[in-house]
């Protein structure tokens, strides 16, 4: 019969949940981890709240889209560890993919056609592209005739370029979000190269 264990200890909540965010392959839901821990959710945000505040100092960060938390490895530590990992070769993403992203991430949630009138030109490979990557997903139906789909980025955009939240995107101040995003992260890309890039957008385009 499995052991029954008492609720975390306050004391230890934020290094009890860095430990399981530390093992888990997915980010957690914030709920999951205050039944885990038999405490109120406003404790585990508390404990939250501390372990962001010390991974600062450290080679992690605390990562956090809506209800999911999970840990990442600092931007400054990512060229190490791709390195070590054999993952130092990695191509960018095409500007017009770069570009649908950034319109997406600033703007979202955001229908295709929102994306297109910014664009000025059809954006369905570039989205396709983006989804079939993992940094793009619908998040809802727009209100009004037709209900279109809502995109908006993923938890692994914000793994992919270094970011702890959507909200750490740089302001776009004096330029564009392609620049800002680019920029910040330096649009790179892991397991495509522009040629494929380009071509499935075309493929999709032209259906």
């Amino acid at each position: 019969m499995p052991q029954r264990l008492p609720p975390a200890n306050s004391e230890r909540l934020s290094a009890i949940i860095e430990s399981i965010l530390f093992v888990a392959e997915e980010p957690v839901d914030v709920g999951v981890l205050a039944q885990t821990l038999h405490r109120p959710e406003d404790d585990v945000e508390l404990a939250l709240m501390d372990l962001a505040e010390r991974c600062e100092e450290g080679g992690t960060r605390l990562q956090r889209t809506g209800e999911l938390v999970q840990l990442v490895t600092a931007p400054e530590c990512g060229p190490y560890v791709e390195r070590f990992l054999g993952l130092e070769y990695r191509q960018r993403l095409s500007s017009a993919t770069l570009e649908t992203l950034a319109i997406v991430a600033y703007k979202q949630p955001v229908t295709r056609a929102a994306v297109e009138a910014v664009r000025g030109v059809n954006s369905d490979g570039a989205i396709a592209s983006l989804i079939a990557r993992g940094l793009v997903e619908e998040v809802g139906k727009a209100p009004g005739p037709g209900r279109p789909s809502l995109l908006g980025t993923t938890i692994k955009f914000l793994e992919h370029f270094g970011l702890k939240d959507p909200t750490d995107l740089p302001p776009l101040g004096i330029g564009n979000g392609v620049t800002a995003i680019a920029d910040a992260v330096d649009a790179e890309d892991a397991g495509h190269d522009e040629e494929e890039d380009e071509a499935l957008e075309e493929a999709v385009t032209a259906e």
